[in-house]
């Protein structure tokens, strides 16, 4: 049986807890979130708030979505919106304001083969045909430094390229390599 100063305590220590979880319930929904990309090889550049008043902003989607395109085939794949989280709670984490890089968005199953004959590292199955797949890196963040972040974040896959220059960020399962 619990005693009486034990049940205040708990009762207590339970409204103190919810108190500090409703500011930052509260902020989720009616903070936006935004995302500065640059595709590395098309040289576009985009700044956009695609979360705002608690829901996804269809028309900023579809402007990251042409960014994120395949720049082989200029073919434009929706991305998965938990991506643009994902990139966004990576940025919180670093403290970054830059701009993300973008090396690879979305690649078409056509690139997606191409890219495999040339290396071992491409997956035929590749989360990047579904648009849940990204390689970036940010501007002053060392590369071990991204990986660490976006691995802390348990988000999704994380896949560390040093020779490349790049970090991998999914949305599939949680795994690294």
């Amino acid at each position: 049986m619990l005693d009486r100063r034990t049940l205040i305590g708990s009762m207590l220590a339970a409204s103190g807890a919810a108190a500090c979880a409703l500011p930052s319930q509260a902020n989720a929904t009616s903070i936006g979130r935004s995302l500065a990309v640059l595709n590395l090889h098309t040289g576009e550049r985009l700044s956009a708030t695609y979360w705002e008043a608690g829901a996804y902003v269809d028309d900023a989607l579809g402007a990251l979505s042409r960014v994120l395109r395949d720049h082989r085939t200029n073919e434009v794949h929706a991305m998965d919106p938990p991506l643009f989280d994902l990139l966004n709670a990576l940025s919180q984490r670093l403290g970054s304001k830059e701009t993300i890089q973008i090396i690879s968005g979305y690649r078409s199953p056509e690139t997606n083969a191409a890219l495999r004959q040339g290396s071992s590292g491409v997956a035929a199955h590749s989360l990047h045909i579904e648009g849940k797949a990204m390689d970036i890196r940010i501007a002053g963040v060392d590369l071990p430094q991204l990986r660490n972040a976006a691995w802390g974040l348990q988000g999704g896959g994380v896949g560390f390229y040093p020779a490349s220059n790049f970090v991998h960020v999914d949305v599939g399962r949680v795994r690294r390599w």
